[in-house]
């Protein structure tokens, strides 16, 4: 009986081994642009030392004896290699050289503003390499994503330098003055994330602040990394609000935490505060068993989904005898919202479903959380707020106007209606 044998990987040539999918996809259009983009950026720097002499290559003075000696301001002396990346790729670069006479008759080395000491990539490619980190590429990933395109000169060291590069956007946005925003509500609720402290993985609140501009406009106002949603770390937050301009809102939505519940009563005392209605409905299904869970989300949402202020206040009435009866539990965290649940109600209807939740948060919980499942654990806390805030930033998310923003002049009426059971 013949036998079927597969040569070993051993005895095939080692040519055939090394090559890889890609590696033979050679692309003309490529190759010529390359070539182009070094001869474009060695005329950029030369025509820029051109200008820096006073004169062009293999020029001569116009001046001459000790003229020419005294008004020359330096002279060329060769030139050296420089590796570059762009999105074009990695390409190798004569850099020329030069020594410029200074104010005291001596020589300084001639530097290009154009492409500075040091400087191994484009602004674009660290551009690309961030934006591919903050699509959810890990710093090891990216090397492998971006390969074809940096010829492998993209590791994970480069990620994090190049990441560290957003510091500064960062630091002046964190610092910069909201005299000017229009503000009339804010959103504020809090999500945890897990970091790495002390070489442990620890976990930590990241405390964020929604603003809605007069126009309807959604926009980031605040993260911070905090230890908890206590009120002392929410305090911290609206505290620094206040010092940097922000005018008294018109209209709060919360999550019903009470650390800030209690940050809010001592800042904005007397401004109209939104409950979150999906919060408070998980809090109702946590007080009952699972058999009751159907029930009690039919009977929440004919609630809070009624159409006029009217038939809330009367399916609330229904909803808290029902349930007082049935499993008194539920009934009670429904009152312990009290008016705040329904505090929608008194602003026009067309404004009611941006109000009733802090979904417009959530959202951005939830795609920050997709966005950083490769890493499971984060380098550090400023890490975390720095990325939340880059994904909005950077406009790889983007946030929509509210619902019913035509009629946001529209202020809440002065007395809740009377939604008591």
């Amino acid at each position: 009986m013949r036998q079927a044998t597969t040569t070993p990987d051993s005895l095939q040539p080692a040519t055939e081994l090394s090559v890889d999918l890609f590696d033979n996809w050679f692309d003309p259009i490529e190759a010529e642009v390359r070539a182009r983009s070094r001869q474009f950026i060695e005329e950029l720097i030369r025509g820029e030392l051109d200008d820096a002499l006073a004169r062009p290559r293999y020029g001569r003075s116009q001046m001459a004896g000790n003229e020419a000696k005294d008004g020359v301001p330096g002279y060329r002396h060769g030139s050296r290699k420089r590796s570059l990346t762009g999105t074009f790729g990695p390409i190798e670069i004569a850099m020329p050289r030069a020594r410029l006479t200074t104010s005291e008759g001596k020589t300084t080395e001639w530097k290009s503003r154009a492409l500075r000491a040091y400087h191994r990539r484009t602004l674009a490619a660290d551009a690309l390499i961030a934006s591919s980190y903050l699509a959810g590429t890990n710093t090891r990933r990216v090397r492998r994503a971006l390969a074809a395109l940096f010829g492998g000169t993209v590791g994970k060291d480069t990620v994090s330098r190049t990441w560290r590069k957003v510091k500064s956007d960062w630091d002046a946005w964190n610092s910069r003055s909201l005299a000017e925003e229009p503000i009339v509500r804010l959103i504020l609720d809090g999500t945890v994330v897990r970091v790495r402290l002390d070489r442990k993985a620890t976990s930590i609140s990241l405390l964020v602040v929604l603003g809605v501009r007069a126009d309807g406009q959604k926009v980031l106002l605040a993260i911070r990394s905090m230890g908890g949603e206590s009120a002392e770390a929410w305090r911290t937050v609206l505290d620094d609000l206040i010092k940097r301009g922000l005018k008294r809102p018109e209209f709060l939505i919360v999550d019903g935490a009470p650390g800030l519940d209690k940050a809010i009563a001592v800042v904005w005392d007397g401004v109209p505060v939104q409950r979150c209605t999906v919060h408070k409905h998980r809090n109702l299904l946590a007080h009952a068993p699972e058999r009751l869970h159907e029930e009690i989300t039919a009977d929440y949402n004919d609630m809070i989904y009624a159409t006029t202020p009217e038939e809330i206040a009367a399916r609330r009435k229904a909803f808290i005898r029902k349930w007082r009866l049935k499993h008194r539990a539920v009934a009670d965290s429904l009152e312990e919202a009290g008016d705040r649940l329904f505090t929608f109600a008194r602003m026009p209807p067309s404004q009611w479903r941006s109000l009733r939740t802090t979904n417009a948060i959530e959202r951005l919980h939830e795609e920050f959380k997709r966005r950083i499942k490769t890493q499971t654990v984060l380098p550090s806390a400023d890490t975390a707020a720095m990325m939340f805030w880059a994904l909005l930033a950077s406009g790889q998310i983007s946030m929509r106007k509210v619902d019913g923003w035509q009629t946001l002049a529209t202020k809440p009426i002065d007395q809740p209606i009377d939604l008591a059971a």
